[in-house]
């Protein structure tokens, strides 16, 4: 990235705090969601127990100065969006994947993004999840072929047994006490992410402790939605015979130290897609670390420029 494409994004990011807005995408499900710049649309989902601002302001501005559309959103259950009325299954309910008859999947979640677009006035997009976001961009492009322009899935996995999993020493994280006051789900937060971030990168520990801190703020208490989540994650089980009927343009993005998602996801996802292409990011974990930024943006832009061209080169049948 140039030093006058650094100085645009720079300013783009002190500009950004669009006012956020409500989209109403059917079933009863609202979404809060802010959108940025102008150009091709990007729409950005989130992984699991993450809000819009896990996209982070800087990274939305790399995007932006680009030439992008950028929309990020609160997946259902977790900001300010619809929350479900009843009780996250426990850890032995999540085991034997017993859970309430009302609980979601990752389909559900897929038809929520669908309706996002719809009110955005988009018909097509190009589609950027992480993690559980990866997997929901994944059903999404699986399920609404013609709505998805191009799909970019970071440190995400297809549900496939004994690979992508979390490390023990990852589980034994997740499932301990949630946390009762903002001060501890800040601390949580920082210890966390000092054990699944990417090792090869300075921890950013202001920055983690800013966005814990906002999270809070926006959901006290966000632990029944993060179980909710997990386990229509848990719910949806192996996709990868869904994943392997994507036909959009897909470029995976894993780091080699992510304990949250072994880096096996990302290959058995590249795999399972017809002409997905697998880019490592030697030292990263589950987490976009700041440095990485210029580079994710480049690898998403790039990826995303030579989709729009293939399709404006295809014959019009």
């Amino acid at each position: 990235m140039s030093e006058r494409e650094t100085g645009e994004a720079e300013r783009s990011e002190r500009k950004l705090g669009a006012a956020e807005r409500v989209a109403e995408v059917g079933r009863g499900i609202t979404l809060t969601y802010e959108r940025q710049g102008a150009g091709v649309p990007v729409l950005l989902i989130a992984g699991l127990g993450q809000q819009k601002h896990e996209w982070h302001d800087g990274l939305v501005a790399q995007l932006v100065v680009r030439g992008h559309e950028v929309v990020r959103f609160d997946n259902r259950d977790v900001g300010t969006s619809t929350h479900a009325g009843f009780r996250p299954p426990g850890g032995l309910a999540l085991a034997r994947k017993r859970w309430d008859p009302r609980q979601y999947d990752l389909g559900d979640m897929a038809a929520d993004t669908a309706g996002l677009l719809d009110v955005l006035g988009w018909r097509s997009a190009h589609l950027v999840g992480m993690s559980m976001g990866g997997m929901i961009a994944q059903t999404v492009a699986a399920r609404y072929p013609a709505r998805v322009s191009s799909l970019t899935s970071i440190f995400s996995t297809t549900g496939a047994a004994r690979v992508g999993r979390p490390a023990l020493s990852t589980w034994a994280r997740m499932f301990r006490k949630p946390a009762r006051t903002r001060d501890q789900h800040v601390e949580d937060a920082v210890n966390m992410y000092r054990h699944i971030g990417s090792a090869g990168y300075p921890i950013d520990e202001a920055r983690i402790r800013a966005t814990a801190g906002l999270t809070w703020d926006r959901d006290p208490h966000p632990a029944a939605g993060v179980g909710r989540q997990l386990a229509g994650v848990l719910k949806s089980g192996d996709r990868t015979r869904e994943v392997r009927t994507i036909t959009a343009p897909t470029l995976v993005l894993h780091g080699d130290r992510d304990r949250m998602v072994n880096p096996t996801g990302g290959t058995v996802t590249a795999a399972a897609i017809p002409g997905a292409r697998l880019h490592t990011l030697p030292g990263m974990g589950h987490d976009l670390p700041v440095a990485l930024w210029p580079a994710f943006a480049d690898l998403i832009d790039s990826h995303i420029r030579t989709a729009e061209s293939r399709s404006s080169d295809a014959p019009n049948l």
